[in-house]
């Protein structure tokens, strides 16, 4: 459920917001801003698949040996999907076409695939460890989360991954409080205009899944110092 990484001891360690099948867009935002694959990571906050064009490829990428991603609430509506605990017209409203329509075999195989993804991430960096999470951290203690997701029992273990997955407590301003014990946690999940911090959260997903005809960029947070450099869809980079 928590997946920890040491320190990159040879480069830079990137996050990325929310990529919905924009396989493509990130390629290129990340020449954009000189990642090396040789050396560098790239963690995700989820949301992989579905609304864009390209979702399949998300297996693709879940293989390369410097790509992390945690799971999204749309990684869980796939899982949902093929255990017979949703409801297709939903998903299909929520951009799961693409994965309704592949033969059984290949949907078991990719729900598979994303069940293994973990919940949270952590990544010891030169300012302390910072967490990865897709909606928000539900709890306000990072040591009191690892323990919901990790020895919790499973009713409460599941109930914490819910949130973990769709809150928005934190983002509607109804808990600034920093989660303790962590330098900060990044998020996607939440559209925005632009990265919002509240506490020591940082939400990264800025609609770089987007329509070409609306605003929108990929945002990526380097751990180094936890700068943000977004990316628009015309490769120019709009915030740094």
């Amino acid at each position: 459920m928590i997946k920890t990484f040491t320190k990159n001891a040879t480069g830079k360690d990137w996050v990325v917001g929310d990529v919905h099948g924009h396989f493509k867009r990130l390629e290129d935002a990340l020449d954009k801003i000189g990642f090396d694959p040789a050396k560098d990571r790239l963690f995700s906050t989820g949301d992989l698949v579905d609304r864009g064009p390209a979702s399949e490829e998300a297996i693709d990428w879940l293989a390369k040996p410097w790509f992390h991603a945690v799971m999204g609430n749309h990684e869980q509506m796939a899982i949902d999907h093929v255990s017979g605990n949703s409801d297709p017209r939903l998903y299909l409203q929520n951009g799961g076409a693409w994965f309704l329509s592949l033969p059984d075999a290949a949907q078991q195989d990719i729900a598979c695939q994303f069940a293994v993804l973990p919940i949270a991430i952590e990544v010891e960096t030169d300012n302390g460890l910072v967490g990865i999470v897709h909606a928000e951290a539900p709890l306000n203690s990072w040591e009191m989360m690892r323990y919901a997701l990790t020895e919790a029992d499973e009713y409460a273990r599941n109930q914490w991954i819910v949130n973990c997955l769709w809150s928005r407590t934190k983002i509607n301003g109804a808990d600034d409080r920093p989660v303790a014990g962590i330098s900060a946690v990044i998020c996607g999940h939440t559209p925005l205009s632009e990265v919002v911090e509240v506490g020591n959260t940082i939400f990264i997903d800025t609609y770089g899944w987007g329509p070409n005809h609306k605003a929108g960029a990929l945002t990526f947070v380097d751990l180094s110092d936890l700068s943000t450099v977004s990316i628009h869809r015309d490769i120019s980079v709009i915030s740094a």
